[in-house]
């Protein structure tokens, strides 16, 4: 698993295969909270997974791992958004997400 950082508050968790291929992402950004003392919380977006590594826990472990940045940085909670796929959603339970608040969206265009 490597470790990509940018932005400040913001790292792309990257997993490789032996070869150095490129087969998952997780995009984790750490943001402070005006409320719980102040603790952050991290929001993970992107997590992809290739054919390749499907199947066979990149994707937990990209989760894993975001988890545990989360932990270190001292945030309160882990969110994320998911597909509005079945499978995505065992999936996201699977590693110990729960679907528990209603979101909202709005598309923005640009130049508009």
């Amino acid at each position: 698993m490597a470790v990509r950082r940018g932005q400040w508050g913001r790292t792309v968790l990257v997993a490789e295969t032996e070869d150095g291929v490129v087969v998952g992402t997780a995009d984790c950004l750490v943001m402070p909270n005006l409320t719980r003392g102040g603790r952050g919380i991290l929001f993970v977006e992107n997590v992809v997974v290739a054919g390749a590594g499907r199947r066979r826990g990149v994707g937990r472990r990209l989760l894993e791992a975001a988890v545990r940045l989360g932990e270190e940085a001292g945030c309160y909670k882990a969110q994320l958004l998911a597909a509005d796929d079945a499978y995505v959603h065992t999936f996201y339970a699977a590693c110990g997400f729960e679907p528990l608040a209603q979101g909202f969206r709005r598309y923005l265009v640009p130049g508009a």
